[in-house]
């Protein structure tokens, strides 16, 4: 890079920023957020790290060995800013910063900045302390603290569109402290943003093109925000306003809680279209035992009943879900109880992962630890069972008509890709321009991690 380049004005110059991204969707949008903070600094987003000025990790801790791959990227890393002659800024965001900031700059002192999920609206405050700590010699820039102030209140508005689907996080933290979940250590204590803030976010985001909108927390269905009159709505009701917003075509929400499932929002689901009819619905396991050993507050026939009335009130809502295997004192016939749960439900798509043990947390002290061999064996047959599931219900879908919102190009010429109503992918052949678009498809097949069709009609917008 060319002096040029780098300019002499510091909020002006043109620098080269990318970031990578690991873990769930609100750490997506908290990578967007981050360029915004940025953007004023001259900082453009770049698509590899080769030649950026700064680099960041926006990292997640929930499964194990987390920490070990950011060390194992960092690693890399460390090489593009030697060859940079040290000008390159490396940090590390996210959760694993929040959890393991001292340990990353023990073992990364060639990291320049350290910060947590929520601090990242004091990025230019931080690259500023950076630049005088390397000018100085004084080493790096840590801020992993809580801060007293809401950083939604301090950030600016987005800078970039952020595509046909857009994220939107109204609600961080967590206040259910599972055993085996670090969220509320690394992310604290529930808070929701106000409606206010919310819509009028939402409505950016239709202006830049944004035709489906997610809205996101940690547990996104505790949402309780005040409202433009003063009063306070729960997750249903902002639905409701957000569903009124002109341009916005399909509204969803993750990730949700059973306990946290009101009425209010069970109605949304049977009365606003829009609302699209796939919820993940995260339960774990489906043992009563194991469930209170994870500190869930819910039973599995808590669960079930559930999940009647959500399909009571959407009758073709399908359903996703988390399970884990492998939690602390879980015996044979605990799996099996998670095997007879997911048969009775049935879910269009799940994840599903061993336990892991993470520091700091209840379940990682706790005796009974499953042994390697056998969360292995229980993984894989809980993901033969999940697979066959996902893949009879998107059989099912061959031979229907389904709605699909078009986000981009397909890999082959001529092609185009969208989403169905329940996050399948799907391809047809159709041109750019009904990119945007929600249409009707014909589905002709069910492939491995895909659907392909055939357009009924291109609707082209006015």
């Amino acid at each position: 890079m060319t002096p040029t380049d780098r300019g002499t004005n510091p909020q002006t110059a043109r620098k080269r920023l990318h970031v990578i991204t690991w873990g769930c969707q609100m750490n997506v949008y908290d990578s967007g957020r981050m360029s915004d903070v940025l953007a004023p600094l001259g900082y453009v987003p770049t698509d590899t790290p080769e030649g950026a000025d700064m680099v960041i990790l926006n990292t997640c801790h929930i499964r194990d060995k987390a920490a070990e791959k950011v060390f194992s990227e960092l690693g890399r890393l460390r090489r593009l800013k030697d060859a940079s002659g040290g000008h390159m800024i490396l940090a590390v965001a996210g959760c694993v910063a929040q959890a393991e900031g001292k340990e990353i700059l023990t073992r990364a002192p060639y990291v320049d900045i350290v910060l947590g999920p929520q601090t990242y609206h004091r990025l230019p405050e931080m690259v500023a302390r950076a630049a005088r700590a390397a000018n100085g010699g004084q080493g790096a820039v840590i801020e992993t603290d809580f801060p007293a102030e809401d950083k939604f209140d301090h950030l600016p508005e987005q800078s970039a569109p952020r595509g046909v689907n857009a994220f939107l996080t109204i609600q961080e933290g967590c206040d259910k402290f599972c055993s085996f979940c670090v969220v509320p250590y690394t992310r604290g204590a529930e808070q929701s943003r106000s409606a206010v803030t919310i819509l009028a976010e939402a409505r950016r985001l239709i202006a830049q093109g944004s035709r489906e909108i997610t809205v996101l927390g940690q547990n996104v269905n505790a949402w309780h925000g005040e409202a433009p009159d003063g009063s306070t709505w729960g997750l249903g009701r902002l639905l409701r306003a957000m569903a009124e917003l002109p341009g916005l075509l399909r509204l969803r929400y993750a990730t949700s809680h059973p306990r946290d499932m009101d009425e209010a929002l069970i109605e949304a689901h049977r009365d606003l279209p829009m609302l699209m009819p796939f919820l993940h619905l995260p339960v774990q396991s489906g043992s009563d035992r194991v469930l209170a050993a994870m500190n869930r507050k819910h039973t599995s026939d808590d669960y079930r009943r559930l999940v009647d009335r959500l399909r009571t009130a959407r009758p073709d809502l399908a359903l996703s879900s988390d399970f884990i295997v492998g939690h602390p004192g879980e015996t044979e016939t605990d799996f099996e109880a998670t095997m007879s749960l997911v048969r009775d439900v049935g879910f269009a798509q799940a994840y599903s992962f061993k336990y892991s043990q993470r520091p700091g947390t209840p379940a990682a002290g706790a005796p009974g630890q499953v042994p390697e061999v056998e969360k292995d064996r229980r993984l894989q047959a809980l993901q033969a069972l999940l697979r066959d599931q996902q893949a009879r219900f998107n059989a099912a879908c061959v031979g229907t008509e389904m709605s699909v919102l078009f986000t981009g190009p397909g890999r082959h010429p001529g092609q185009i890709v969208g989403r169905s109503s329940y996050l399948q992918p799907i391809h047809v052949l159709g041109s750019a321009s009904l990119i945007g678009e929600d249409l009707p498809v014909r589905i002709q097949a069910a492939l491995p991690n895909s659907l392909s069709g055939t357009l009924i009609q291109e609707r082209l917008s006015a």
